[in-house]
C-alpha cells in the first residue's frame, strides 16, 4: 500500500518554505536584508535556533547570503539568468537591442492582459500608485527619475500578473537595463516631445488596467514598446549620421572633428 507514516514538520523546514515562497513571489527581492535574527524569529514564532538552521540551509542554496557586520540578505541570483560573454554579445550587437524591446512587447503585453484579468484590487492600486509618482516626477525634469519609475511601473504590470516564472524572467531582463547592457533609458527622458508622449502611453496603459479591459491593456503595452522600439532606431540612425558627417567635416576641413 502506498502509504506512509505522518511525521510532524521540523520547525526549520516550515521556516524554510515560507522564505522560499516570499522569493519565489517576488514579495522578497534581491539584495533586500531580512530583519534581525530576534525580530524574524518572533515574527514567525520559532525558536531562534530553528531559525539558524533555516537561514543557513537556504544559504547553502543560494538564495540568501550574510555580509559581516550587515546582516542576511536575498541573494542576487537574477544575474545568472544569463551567461557574462552572453550579456557582453546584449551589449555590443544591435541586433539584441530590438530582439530585447520586442520579446518585452510579447511578455509585457501578455502581462497587462492577465493584470487586467487576473490582478486583485491592491494590484491595480499599487500600479495607479506608481503612474501618480510618474506625473510628479514629470514636472520636475529629472531623467533619471523618470527612468526609475518607468521599471517600477513596468514591474508592477507583471507583479500584478501572478505568473512567477515571468516576474523573475523580467526582473533579470530590467537588471540588464538598469545596467546599461542594451540601452541608456534615461536618454529616452531628456526630449520633452518624447517624455510627454511616453507619460502619455503609460497613463493609457493604467486607465485599461483599471478599466479591467485586457485587449486594451495589451494593446497599450504593444503601442508603448512599438514607440521605444521606434525612438530607439531614430537614434541609433542618428548616431549613424553623426559618424559619418564627422568623416565628411573632417575631409573638408583637414583636421579632426
Amino acid at each position: 500500500m502506498p502509504f506512509r507514516q505522518v511525521q510532524s514538520e521540523k520547525l526549520s523546514a516550515a521556516v524554510i518554505r515560507q522564505i522560499e515562497q516570499l522569493i519565489l513571489r517576488g514579495i522578497l527581492r534581491p539584495g533586500e536584508r531580512l530583519p534581525s535574527e530576534r525580530e524574524l524569529a518572533d515574527r514567525m514564532g520559532v525558536s531562534r535556533p530553528s531559525l539558524r538552521e533555516a537561514l543557513s540551509e537556504l544559504q547553502h542554496r543560494g538564495l540568501l547570503t550574510t555580509r559581516a557586520g550587515a546582516g542576511v540578505f536575498v541573494a542576487d541570483v537574477l544575474g545568472s539568468a544569463f551567461a557574462p560573454p552572453l550579456i557582453e554579445l546584449f551589449a555590443t550587437h544591435d541586433e539584441a537591442l530590438f530582439d530585447y524591446v520586442s520579446f518585452r512587447r510579447d511578455l509585457e503585453g501578455l502581462a497587462a492582459e492577465r493584470a487586467a484579468r487576473l490582478g486583485s484590487d491592491t494590484d491595480l492600486a499599487v500600479v495607479d500608485a506608481v503612474l501618480r509618482k510618474m506625473e510628479a516626477a514629470h514636472g520636475k525634469r529629472n531623467p533619471a527619475d523618470e527612468a526609475r519609475l518607468d521599471a517600477e511601473f513596468h514591474m508592477a504590470i507583471i507583479e500584478a500578473s501572478h505568473n512567477v516564472v515571468m516576474l523573475h524572467m523580467m526582473r533579470s531582463m530590467f537588471q540588464m537595463l538598469r545596467e546599461g547592457v542594451f540601452y541608456n533609458r534615461q536618454v529616452m527622458f531628456q526630449q520633452r516631445t518624447t517624455r510627454e508622449a511616453l507619460l502619455d502611453q503609460h497613463r493609457a496603459i493604467n486607465t485599461a488596467l483599471q478599466a479591467r479591459d485586457p485587449k486594451a491593456a495589451r494593446a497599450a503595452v504593444e503601442a508603448h514598446l512599438d514607440y521605444v522600439e521606434q525612438a530607439l532606431s531614430d537614434q541609433k540612425r542618428t548616431e549613424r549620421n553623426e559618424a559619418i558627417a564627422r568623416l565628411r567635416f573632417e575631409h573638408e576641413t583637414g583636421r579632426d572633428a
